[in-house]
């Protein structure tokens, strides 16, 4: 082969793979932001071990409990990742399938009619009766469809607050976990919280700028409402009427959180479905080189190893409860639900639904 040839083809393997990581189209326009240093664990967050005695529900070949709310009738009710949403009794026993929706809810609640008022990522926002049948409430906003509808509160008036956790990503065509994903990784903030008027069945926006809105609950007095901004690692705290500007109640959280669930004695119990990764902080400010990761095997993409966290905190952002399991065995935990005698600890992925007895106040 002449020396032009073979300079000419060892041109072509050197710039091929260059052309491929920096030209190549990826799914997202990453922007540029700034993640503060990880507070690591300590101070409230300090390393315990406290959900090594978790004990579990056999959920007898179901799968990821990602949030548990009691029934009017005093029953436990999850979403699992098959799309079903099972009924149980508070001890584990009775388990039983209370309905198949057709898709995969994520948060939900219930209103004064015992309608089960759900977050579907695919649908929008949907009404499940006691009989099981199945209504979309809402499905877009002004015109601008709901592409992923994640967590859900009741108000006592009958309002329904939820979050859309991006205006950028469909789950409907991507999967929840993909849509998830590509939100954090773009930094767009793109996600909303929705308020839904069951009376007037209108749907607005109450607030935006949320990198994947997640878990959401509201003050005792309902006049406020908190707001999981997972890739932010923050917590927010949301005027009702609009009349105050919104502002960060928890920032810098350990890891990304996801449900909020209102507890008892005035505590919100929210979890942290992964803990921070450094490598990922330090790529906050830098779109390109997150451009040149997603064009990288997954494989060797900086994730963050299981660490199983819950903790709660009260109305003006004081840390008041914090349960981890550094061990990973249950890790993805994404929230609690308490009742008097128990905390039930929900998760995205496990087979068994956690949960601990109550500790005194």
């Amino acid at each position: 082969m002449r020396p032009r040839k073979i300079l000419t083809a060892l041109a072509l393997v050197v710039l091929a793979p260059v052309a491929y990581l920096t030209l190549w189209p990826v799914p997202v326009a990453p922007v540029a932001w700034s993640a503060a240093p990880p507070p690591g664990y300590a101070g409230p967050h300090a390393a315990n071990q406290r959900l090594a005695a978790l004990q579990h529900i056999d959920l007898k070949g179901d799968s990821g409990p990602e949030h548990v709310a009691i029934g009017r009738d005093g029953k436990l009710y999850t979403a699992v990742a098959s799309g079903r949403l099972l009924r149980l009794n508070p001890d584990g026993s009775g388990l039983e399938v209370f309905a198949q929706p057709g898709g995969r809810i994520l948060g939900f609640d219930f209103d004064a009619a015992g309608h089960l008022i759900g977050a579907d990522p695919t649908r929008g926002l949907v009404s499940v009766a006691p009989d099981g049948q199945v209504t979309v409430l809402a499905d877009q906003v002004d015109g601008d469809p709901i592409r992923f509808a994640n967590a859900v509160v009741v108000a006592r008036s009958g309002r329904i607050y939820f979050s859309d956790a991006s205006t950028r990503f469909s789950a409907r065509d991507l999967g929840a976990s993909e849509a998830g994903l590509r939100e954090i990784l773009e930094g767009s903030a793109s996600g909303r919280l929705l308020e839904y008027d069951p009376t007037t069945k209108r749907t607005r926006t109450l607030a935006r700028g949320f990198s994947l809105a997640n878990g959401v609950a509201l003050s005792q007095d309902e006049q406020w409402l908190f707001v999981a901004d997972t890739g932010r690692y923050r917590i927010w705290k949301i005027d009702v009427a609009g009349t105050a500007p919104p502002k960060v109640l928890l920032d810098k959280l350990p890891g990304y959180p996801d449900n909020l669930m209102r507890g008892r004695d005035g505590r919100i119990w929210v979890g942290l479905v992964k803990p921070r990764n450094a490598g990922a902080d330090r790529l906050s400010d830098k779109p390109f080189v997150r451009k040149l990761i997603m064009r990288l095997p997954r494989s060797i993409w900086p994730l963050s190893k299981d660490h199983a966290h819950v903790f709660a905190f009260t109305e003006d952002g004081r840390v008041v409860a914090d349960l981890q399991g550094p061990s990973g065995a249950y890790g993805e935990t994404t929230g609690v639900t308490e009742t008097v005698d128990r905390l039930y600890v929900t998760n995205l992925r496990a087979k068994t639904l956690g949960w601990l007895p109550r500790p005194a106040p």
